[in-house]
Formats: C-alpha cells, structure tokens, sequence
C-alpha cells in the first residue's frame, strides 16, 4: 500500500526533531537533561495564564471561536490596530497562507539556509520550491539576488531573525525586497522580541507583507500551538476561507490572551535570554553574533551530529544543524536554558 503515498513524503525526509531529553536521559543514565535543543522558554507560564486556560477548559464540550477573537482582540490591545490571522502554531499560519495564494506548480521562494518547514508545507501543497542562499561569509541577504530569483513567484519567505544562523536582516533590506517583488513576502518574526528591530512600521506602507509570530517563545507557549501573523486587509477574508475550521482551539487562545498581559514576565525572559546569550558570545569559540533565543555554533572538526552525541553523553542536549540545507556539516545550534542549563552546556562545549 505504499504506492499510494505521495512521492514528495515517500523520498523526502520530513521535519527533522531534535532528540527526546527523555530518550537522552535513559540512554546515558541521566536524572536531568539540559533541553537546549529546541528554541523553548525554560520559564514555564504565569500563574494567571494556567487560570485562564484552565476557566476555558471548562467549556472544552463547545467548539472554539472560529475567529478566535479573545485572542485577536488582546493582540489588537497589545500591537494595534492591525488586521490579524491566527493558526495552530507558525506552522499552521504557514499552511495556510501557502494554500490561500500558491497553486500547484507555482514557485515558492526561500531564502536559505532557514527552518526547513516552509519548504515541507510548499511540497506538500504541490508548489515548486526554489533556494535563494544567503551570503556564506556572514549569512547576509543579497536583496538583489533575492529579487531576481524569486522573478514572478506568487510568494517567498524570509526568517528574521534566522533559525538557526541567529542574524536579523536590517530593515533597508526588506525595504528593497518588498520594492522589487511581485508576490508576497512573509517574514517569520518567530524570535523579534529577542531582538531590537521593529518591522511593524512597513505593514502600514506595503501590501505584499505579512509578518508571522508565534507565542511559543517568548510567551512560553510552544506546547500549546498558538501562531499569528499581521496581514494586509485585502488578504485576511481569504485567509479565513482557506483556513482549517476551529484550529486555534479554546484553551490555547485563552491562555495566549492573558499572556499577553504578562509584561514583567517578558521583560523577565527578555532580560535572561540577553545575558546568557551575551555570554555564549563572547566565551565560546565558534559562536555566531545572535538577535533570537539561541546561538549557532562551529564545532569543526567535529561534525554537527559528532558534538551533539558528545554533548548528549555530559547531559546537554542541543540541535545539530546538519539537516538546514547549504549550511554545512559542521554547526549546532543551542538555545538559552535556565542558568542551571545554560552553566551545564558551558562547561561541556569547552571540554569539547
């Protein structure tokens, strides 16, 4: 029955998880396993985010809010008066989009190497998918080479601050890109409030942009699946027709509404992530300057799946970064843990 599967999932790998910290912790024999390895908040949610999520739970017998407008009524209370899309995750809201606007046989555009899930949900859709790679030397965008091969794609993504490289493309950059495209850009923001760029201001004067983010950061929301993404006017009813119906469900819209509100908490994890990731910086051979929750590192001569087994074997576990397309063999990536984390993974990486 195997032939009746599609060939873009039979020949292609899919996502690439990271180790399970608990698969980690049987195989070595370790109580307590560093997880540095997904780009999550230690922090665990407030108190006044687990009571609304628990209120909603209440009335889990009823379907959601098709809109779930508890949420886009606080993110409208939080950013502005902006038009918002919601979806189970950033992955949900990237499905989405791709089937609002892309036909099969149409071209998507990445820009690479970056989160490998755009290129999956394109596949899956039926698009082509075309690589525009980022400069080698410091993973720069080249917003003319950009230009040029996305020509007549109907949409093209770009990751800033990029997974897993860390760097934000300034603000001129996207600037020029949006100029030049014929299509529509969406710029994953999946780490911006760990960064000092602001975006925001380009949705006022472009209507080909649409800016994607997630509360599973920052907010501490990632086992609760709740993404959203700043659209222009013209594209949000559309939106709504192609979406999955109810799929931000009622106890994830709650608890992301009150998350909101949870100023010090994200100035809190703010303020963590910096220090930590300051230090990572400056102390660790091989680390790249970083605007998000995580640093990527070069371990040559080790291989990415090389330091990850060794750093495994001390209780740490950190991604390697082998399956991001052109970007090499020989890099992890490792997020900003709690200090206890964070000071483990120091003294592993510098026996390494």
């Amino acid at each position: 029955m195997q032939r009746l599967v599609r060939v873009c999932f039979s020949e292609a790998s899919g996502y690439s998880f990271a180790k399970k910290a608990a698969d980690v912790a049987r195989e070595h024999g370790i109580e307590r396993v560093a997880r540095l390895a997904s780009n999550e908040n230690p922090r665990p949610p407030s108190q006044s985010v687990i009571e609304a999520g628990c209120a909603a739970l209440l009335e889990a017998n009823r379907y959601p809010d098709e809109r779930a407008s508890v949420f886009v009524e606080a993110l409208r209370r939080y950013h502005g008066d902006y038009r918002f899309v919601t979806g189970a995750g950033m992955d949900g809201v990237i499905e989405t989009l791709i089937r609002t606007v892309v036909e099969p046989g149409e071209t998507v555009v990445i820009s690479t190497p970056t989160f490998s899930f755009y290129g999956i949900a394109a596949i899956a859709h039926g698009a082509r998918v075309v690589n525009a790679p980022r400069r080698k030397e410091d993973f720069s965008v080249d917003p003319a080479d950009f230009i040029r091969v996305c020509g007549g794609a109907k949409l093209a993504f770009l990751c800033t601050p990029n997974n897993p490289t860390g760097n934000t493309v300034p603000l001129e950059t996207v600037e020029e890109i949006l100029e030049g495209l014929e299509g529509l850009l969406f710029l994953d923001n999946a780490y911006i409030e760990f960064s000092d760029m602001d975006y925001l201001p380009l949705m006022h004067r472009y209507e080909n942009l649409v800016l994607g983010r997630t509360m599973s950061k920052i907010f501490a929301l990632a086992g609760l699946r709740v993404g959203y993404a700043f659209v222009p006017g013209w594209l949000e009813p559309f939106y709504n027709r192609a979406a999955t119906p109810f799929a931000l469900n009622s106890v994830s819209a709650a608890a992301a509404a009150a998350a909101l509100a949870e100023e010090e908490s994200v100035r809190e994890t703010r303020e963590h992530v910096l220090r930590w990731r300051r230090r990572f910086i400056e102390e660790i051979p091989g680390a790249y300057p970083s605007d998000a929750n995580f640093v990527m590192i070069d371990v040559a001569p080790y291989t990415g799946d090389e330091a990850v087994e060794r750093l495994a074997a001390r209780g740490v576990l950190v991604r390697s970064c082998t399956t991001f397309p052109g970007l090499g063999d020989h890099y992890i990536r490792v997020s900003i843990g709690d200090d206890r984390e964070n000071a483990l993974f120091m003294e592993a990486i510098r026996d390494l």
